[in-house]
């Protein structure tokens, strides 16, 4: 059996191979599911009992290195009291990695004294100023202080006597062998505890009221299980209690959820993901493509937060910078809508010194700040590329945001029996304050690229029975090439599908997928993955759809629904990625009477296409497909040809391009063998696409659009999407025909 997990790794060109858990490992996972399920968790450490709001100092550091100083830090202090955000809510000032310099007679980090020459005075004035003041530190012991062999402080033992013994990485930042710098610290041995209380207890004596814990595995892209922190974390949690005092502890970065009962236990949040920033990857602090990485990533997450339970990290929010953030004032609106309804702390990045007006409004928006404390993390009820959240409230009541992935603006329809309700008595938009009536039958809206509605909805009294439902076991399907069933302790019959994808014929399909009538019905994929991954799905012999997923384990699936069309009869849909790599599958699940909406834009994936000349197709971490295709230009064959773009009428069209490129460059587009259209186009990064939308004639039926440059390089290209004029999309208008 050739069945993969694999984990993709931003920085590496391809994802490194991930094992399967070890027998005792996935008993130990069962257990602490029991054990959720069975127990109320409390929040530890007095804290954490909503999400936190405040600013951190790590965007900013991404982009400038020397601004991680003691004064800098009393500079933001004293501008988040001046911004107006405190009396929202917002009190956190965080200093991130960078702040100490050195090690104490007892082996315990101090502040450089160049940059952080009393650190104690930087935090009584944080006080002063009404605020609270986090730190960052990272599980085991760094090598200066273990070749000091520094006595524990209140004990008879050193450093050396706590380390774990072959010596090994004490976290995700350690280096292999026996001189790792970052040494593992074995909580077995005596005095292993007392240096975490040592620690703690200095950060507690300068006024610490927070404690970022970076670098934990197993996550952190790292699940070595020689390191594993578990321990730390716990050791950290204990020696916080100890203190007395009420201090927040996050643990960082993109844990690994089979372990989510550690993390519940002894810590008030968990990051979920990996940095939101560029760290020069880019021009800018982030970019729409590490927002929508959240987008994808919190579904496999979206059980785990509540207040008891711990709160999901997002990561900082970089919307007050102007065009340094790298986000349009849409794309912001979208990330701080995706951070409340996730209930997710929301802190701020960049320099508070330079905060704007937009950002201002933005973290300032009480109605939108109360949805982020209320306790009751959304649920993603559609998937896609017009994703609907919803938070139940209780009462008939329900936080709903609406999202549109696509930089094309649309019209999202969003059905009231999605949230087995018959309408809406009262609608209010939160972001722009306003009463909008009531609804009947569904709602909708519309929205601008890469934009959002937030809505608070008081439903009409009555409920809606559930749609019929029918499962579909991904063991049970048609598995091809290196498709092979493994066990999964979380997956619906302990089986899912892995080795799929890195190939055309490594696919799985299930064959007789029952619809009653012809319509557009919900499909739950139940998939599994740590970090992004992608499905490219086909429908019966329709064109080829993409999927975008993500996720935090191989063993506990993410479900999302993605509407699809179905005929009546038995229907045929066939999972695989010919050129990237998918998640792992557990099953799907149809449900509805037919009668969905269907999104009205249609995507088509550039490695999918017809590859001229020397481009070449392959993994990217951030693009659509978790692919792309490259060398296009620079000749006349080096093209990409989009051959079967289908549109029902003849007429005017929204076409957007995803491409990517560091510095200028030009596309040529050509649609139906036409003039040639020149497109001058720029970009800081190959890393990540960026859109570009313009109108286009396009003829009923198949279209072909051919992009490439004969003379020069090109960008490299993501996608395009294909979808009608907003204001034929509001008369019903689609791309994408399905049968009624």
């Amino acid at each position: 059996m050739n069945v993969r997990h694999d984990l993709s790794v931003v920085s590496a060109p391809s994802p490194a191979k991930r094992a399967p858990l070890p027998a005792r490992s996935r008993l130990a996972l069962a257990c602490g599911l029991m054990l959720l399920a069975s127990t109320g968790m409390a929040q530890v450490n007095g804290a954490g009992h909503a999400p936190y709001l405040g600013w951190s100092s790590f965007s900013q550091q991404t982009i400038d290195p020397g601004f991680l100083t003691q004064e800098n830090m009393r500079r933001q202090s004293d501008a988040l009291a001046a911004s107006g955000l405190q009396e929202h809510g917002y009190t956190y000032i965080n200093l991130d990695s960078g702040w100490q310099g050195g090690f104490d007679a007892n082996g315990r980090p101090t502040p450089d004294p160049a940059t952080f020459p009393d650190i104690k005075a930087l935090i009584d004035h944080i006080h002063d100023n009404g605020q609270k003041a986090g730190i960052y530190w990272i599980p085991g012991v760094e090598e200066p202080a273990v070749q000091a062999n520094s006595p524990i402080l209140g004990t008879a033992l050193h450093i050396q006597d706590i380390l774990a013994v072959p010596h090994r990485a004490g976290n995700a930042f350690g280096g292999p062998g026996e001189s790792p710098y970052h040494y593992k610290i074995d909580f077995s041995k005596p005095g292993a505890q007392e240096y975490i209380d040592s620690v703690v207890a200095l950060f507690a004596s300068w006024g610490v009221d927070f404690i970022k814990l970076d670098g934990v595995t197993p996550g952190s892209y790292s699940d070595d299980l020689r390191i594993d922190n578990r321990d730390d974390v716990a050791a950290w949690s204990k020696a916080i209690a100890r203190t007395g005092k009420p201090i927040w502890l996050t643990v960082s970065w993109a844990v690994d959820k089979d372990y989510l009962n550690v993390w519940q236990a002894y810590s008030n949040a968990r990051r979920i993901d990996d940095d939101v920033e560029c760290e020069s990857r880019c021009a800018t602090l982030t970019n729409w493509p590490r927002i929508e990485k959240r987008f994808r990533d919190l579904p496999a997450w979206q059980d785990a937060a509540g207040p008891t339970k711990g709160w999901n990290d997002l990561d900082s929010l970089d919307i007050g910078d102007g065009e340094g953030d790298g986000l349009s004032v849409d794309e912001k609106r979208s990330a701080v809508t995706l951070w409340a309804m996730a209930n997710a702390p929301l802190y701020l990045g960049g320099d508070l010194t330079r905060l704007d007006d937009t950002g201002k409004q933005l973290a300032g928006n009480d109605e939108v700040i109360a949805v982020d404390q209320s306790g009751r993390p959304a649920t993603q009820v559609v998937g896609g590329d017009l994703p609907v959240w919803v938070s139940d409230l209780g009462g008939g009541r329900f936080y709903v945001a609406m999202f549109n992935m696509n930089a094309t603006p649309a019209v999202v329809e969003l059905p009231w029996r999605v949230l087995r309700v018959n309408g809406a008595r009262r609608l209010r938009d939160l972001w722009r304050h306003r009463e909008l009536g009531p609804s009947l039958g569904a709602y909708r809206a519309e929205l601008p690229g890469h934009g959002t509605q937030l809505l608070l909805v008081e439903a009409l009294p009555g409920s809606v029975p559930t749609s019929p439902s029918s499962a579909y076991e991904a063991e049970q399907a048609s598995l091809s090439g290196t498709a092979g069933v493994a066990s999964c302790v979380g997956c619906s019959d302990g089986l899912k599908v892995g080795g799929l994808g890195l190939g055309a014929d490594n696919a799985v399909a299930f064959d007789r997928v029952f619809a009653p009538r012809d319509g557009v019905y919900f499909m739950q994929v139940d998939s599994l993955t740590l970090g992004l991954r992608s499905y490219v799905y086909q429908i019966n012999d329709g064109p080829l759809r993409t999927f975008n997923s993500g996720g935090g384990s191989f063993q506990l699936p993410s479900s999302s629904n993605l509407p699809v069309c179905l005929r009546r009869g038995f229907n045929r849909i066939r999972f695989g990625n010919a050129v990237s790599y998918p998640p792992d599958l557990d099953r799907i699940v149809v449900h509805g009477r037919g009668d969905a909406a269907l999104p009205a834009a249609v995507t088509y994936e550039a490695e999918t296409a017809t590859l001229g000349g020397a481009v070449t197709s392959g993994f990217s971490n951030y693009y659509s497909g978790l692919a792309k295709a490259g060398n296009v230009g620079g000749g006349a064959a080096n093209s990409v040809t989009f051959s079967s773009v289908r549109v029902p009428v003849t007429g005017r069209y929204q076409l957007e391009i995803d491409y990517a490129t560091s510095g200028p460059r030009s596309l040529f587009l050509t649609i139906n063998g036409g003039t040639p259209r020149r497109l001058d186009l720029d970009g800081s990064s190959f890393d990540d696409p960026v859109a570009k939308v313009l109108e286009v004639s396009l003829k009923a039926g198949m279209n072909t659009i051919a992009l490439g440059n004969p003379d020069s390089p090109a960008p490299d290209l993501d996608r395009i999407v294909v979808a009608p004029l907003v204001k034929y999309a509001w008369l019903g208008a689609s791309v994408d025909e399905c049968p009624r």
